[in-house]
């Protein structure tokens, strides 16, 4: 995860800091808290309807958004406990950095992964009805998770031994800022990260857009705008969209590059538009426009609203 460790290493650095860079951060902190609290409400209500619903937890759709949102939650936790010790200056040892950053950037790139995942069910539920429920069970979903973060895990085991030829025994007994970067210690290291990183999105990009085409084919076949297929067609645009808005925390290298020599505040802005904003905006979206999730959510909600106060 090249940009979040450049916003880490940069937060700390660049031109002195002022008191509009301190109130940015402060801003930004609050409304990083402020995001936490909607997030996590509807975290709960999406986690309340799916636990007290055993239907839900049949569906396989229904299983990996639930993935989908215990991964970004987690992302996010550790994402931020990091970005708030960079800032702070909060030193920790090296080993709990590593593997705090190990499940950071793991959790970074299962992201997408999951994003396909999802899109490869509409596709067999439209394309393939009949062997749809055979085939994409609990069963399949919790194989295709332990896949995700199986090829989310894998680049950082490479990584780590790659790093172990430059460093010496005594680096894992030192404490450190944490970032991401401090580990880059070998053009080795880079060119892995960016070689998974490439692979990885342009995977995605192509299985999401394979798919979209064939359920909108099918979709045109039967001519109807209100049928599952074009319905089905819409979600894979929106995983496509959520792919896109994955993909916004990459510019802000550029914001950096040519910004951040003039502004200190920079990489704490990047920071909550790009790496915290679209895991909180992502999963909102396809909850409230998801049918299932939509209902049950307005069931209790109903309740609390003609409540008041």
């Amino acid at each position: 995860m090249v940009n979040l460790s450049t916003i880490y290493s940069n937060v700390t650095q660049g031109p002195i800091l002022d008191n509009t860079t301190e109130i940015v951060r402060v801003t930004v902190l609050i409304l990083i808290v402020l995001s936490f609290t909607v997030f996590y409400h509807w975290l709960a209500m999406i986690f309340h309807v799916y636990l007290t619903s055993p239907h839900l937890q049949e569906m396989a759709r229904c299983v990996l958004f639930i993935h989908m949102l215990v991964n970004d939650t987690l992302y996010l936790l550790i994402s931020f406990f990091m970005f708030v010790s960079s800032v702070y200056l909060l030193y920790m040892p090296v080993p709990v950095c590593y593997a705090l950053s190990t499940i950071t950037t793991s959790s970074f790139r299962v992201t997408p992964y999951n994003l396909a995942i999802m899109s490869i069910e509409r596709y067999t539920a439209i394309c393939y009805p009949l062997r749809h429920g055979e085939t994409c069970n609990v069963r399949w979903c919790n194989y295709m998770i332990v896949l995700m973060w199986v090829l989310g895990l894998v680049p950082n085991a490479v990584d780590f031994i790659a790093m172990n030829f430059s460093v010496s025994r005594d680096f894992y007994s030192l404490n450190m800022i944490c970032n991401w970067l401090s580990f880059s210690k070998n053009q080795v290291q880079s060119t892995i990260r960016s070689l998974v990183l490439i692979l990885s999105f342009s995977m995605v990009g192509l299985i999401i857009g394979y798919t979209y085409i064939k359920v909108m084919m099918v979709a045109l076949k039967i001519s109807s705008s209100k049928s599952s297929a074009f319905k089905a067609g819409k979600t894979v645009l929106l995983h496509a969209f959520q792919l896109f808005l994955c993909m916004t925390s990459f510019s802000s290298t550029f914001t950096e590059i040519y910004v951040r020599n003039n502004y200190a505040f920079v990489p704490s802005v990047n920071f909550f538009f790009f790496m915290c904003l679209p895991r909180f905006i992502s999963p909102l979206i396809y909850g409230l426009r998801d049918n299932v999730f939509r209902k049950h959510t307005q069931n209790i909600c109903t309740p609390i609203c003609l409540k008041g106060p």
